[in-house]
């Protein structure tokens, strides 16, 4: 078995509304995400001769997902007021609204998820929230 692995990285802000501690504060992290692939055999191909993923088509692929959440301020759908949503666009604060709590285990699922659906043999996805804490999915 041919295991290849990369990162990506994005700061960005976030809170867990209704936690019953400092999380449920906004707070900002540099979140660092990194995906394993897997395959048997390697390409045969001309180009890929030799690799189980081009690992620049890996990093580009990941870097399509992560890239949208770097300097935002990511929520749980509904978890802010209209009326903050309103005064954070106004002044021009950018907003990622998700439709799920975000952890590091629903992004480590969310990414998987991503670059399965770009064609990559995803075997685990792994999410740093800092250097020491991190949430891995595999299916």
């Amino acid at each position: 078995m041919y295991t290849i692995r990369t990162g990506a990285s994005f700061d960005s802000a976030h809170f867990l509304k209704d936690y019953p501690g400092k999380c449920s504060h906004l707070h900002g992290h540099r979140w660092k995400v990194e995906i394993e692939t897997e395959s048997e055999d390697l390409s045969d191909g001309p180009a890929e001769g030799g690799m189980v993923t081009d690992f620049s088509v890996l990093k580009d692929d990941l870097k399509s997902l992560t890239n949208p959440f770097d300097h935002i301020l990511i929520i749980e759908k509904g978890s802010l007021s209209e009326g903050t949503m309103a005064a954070l666009s106004a002044e021009g604060f950018p907003v990622a609204e998700v439709s799920f709590r975000p952890t590091a285990e629903n992004f480590a699922k969310f990414f998987f998820d991503g670059m399965k659906k770009l064609g990559h043999p995803v075997s685990s996805c792994t999410v740093y929230e800092t250097p020491n804490n991190s949430a891995t999915y595999r299916e």
